[in-house]
């Protein structure tokens, strides 16, 4: 018989300080979500009326022919308006990339004390952290995720200390991406008419992350979400999903895709990437790359998993916005920092849409 959980502090226990996360939750049986998980009727995700985004997907093979330009121009309207793309004819293998859904559901498949090693504070690398929700301690609602995530430092120590039912594969595909990231970002410095040298890209791209998400079968999907509103903190985000679906961006500009303040779903694509730009872009830009505010839904139907890679400034990297462009622009929107206090800040929060920019806004924006 599955336990109540009357009592928040003992399902807080057993769910994240026991490392048996959601999916332990899910295996006990339970057949309605506990209260915790509940979140307040604003939050929650209508997938009924819901939007598809139809923008097709960029093919940046074509970034090598005659077509260059505007493929380049793609890229930059994109991040200009969604915030959010997908690429295809990317060069990272479509066989890595259904290993690397295999390998995350056998990482989340195993009993919960296989997993709970790598909980913070325990785990054999800080580099490695298995959790689940984003902040708990902090959420007024937890989101219906656990993760595993693992913070690139050298290929040894991935290799010593990622799990091993995924780390090859995760080591793989980081290395893959980055070169797709490389390309982007300098594109996008490019049309701002910036020119930055290869030790600036390196920094802005310093801290590179692989996570594993999972998001199991939810008895009550419409009344949880699996991760809620938020950008990301970092420069790029490289995403891989699966087939069934459930990420949602909000539109900021009137574009094809929706109207502003609509909800839109990136619809799967066989063999895509998801790219989005995160807050790191925006304040480099000025404000004129969009970080994109997203969310995820949950399903009743099948558990989903989504492979980010987060590209982040080194942490002592001087962050604000490109002088160039202020001096196009009149003025600066952001305040320039030090990436680490923006990381700091971003962790100690909870979810919350976009607030997070406002740590690096200027009075005057």
């Amino acid at each position: 018989m599955a336990p109540s959980f009357e009592d928040g502090n003992t399902l807080f226990d057993f769910v994240v300080r026991d490392g048996n996360g959601v999916k332990g939750l899910v295996d006990l049986g339970i057949s309605m979500v506990p209260d915790q998980y509940i979140q307040p009727p604003q939050e929650r995700i209508d997938n009924q009326n819901g939007t598809s985004h139809q923008l097709p997907p960029i093919d940046l093979s074509k970034l090598d022919g005659p077509n260059h330009d505007q493929v380049v121009e793609e890229i930059a309207i994109a991040a200009e308006t969604l915030g959010f793309f997908q690429v295809v004819n990317h060069g990272v293998p479509l066989e890595l990339l259904e290993s690397l859904k295999d390998v995350a559901h056998k990482f989340f498949d195993q009993p919960p004390e296989k997993k709970a090693i790598y909980c913070k504070g325990v785990s054999p690398s800080p580099s490695v952290n298995y959790g689940t929700s984003f902040v708990p301690e902090k959420e007024k609602a937890l989101e219906w995720k656990d993760y595993i995530s693992m913070v690139y430092t050298c290929d040894a120590d991935a290799l010593d200390y990622w799990p091993k039912e995924c780390k090859e594969v995760a080591l793989e595909y980081l290395k893959s991406s980055i070169k797709i990231v490389r390309k982007l970002l300098e594109i996008l410095i490019g049309k701002l008419g910036v020119t930055v040298d290869d030790s600036r890209i390196n920094a802005l791209i310093g801290l590179k992350m692989v996570n594993m998400n999972f998001y199991p079968t939810c008895p009550n999907p419409e009344l949880t979400v699996g991760v809620g509103r938020h950008s990301d903190m970092g420069t790029l985000t490289v995403l891989l999903q699966d087939g069934i679906g459930g990420l949602y961006v909000k539109v900021e500009e009137d574009l094809n895709a929706g109207k502003r303040g609509e909800w839109i779903e990136i619809t799967p694509i066989p063999g895509a990437l998801v790219i989005n730009v995160g807050d790191a872009l925006q304040i480099l830009s000025n404000g004129q790359y969009k970080s994109a505010e997203h969310r995820v839904r949950t399903t009743s139907t099948q558990s989903r998993v989504s492979i980010p890679i987060f590209t982040v400034p080194k942490r002592n990297e001087k962050i604000g916005p490109l002088p160039q462009v202020v001096e196009r622009d009149g003025a600066a929107h952001y305040r320039e920092f030090v990436f680490e206090e923006y990381m700091n800040n971003f962790f100690a929060n909870a979810h919350e849409g976009k607030k997070s920019l406002h740590f690096a806004h200027l009075d005057s924006a």
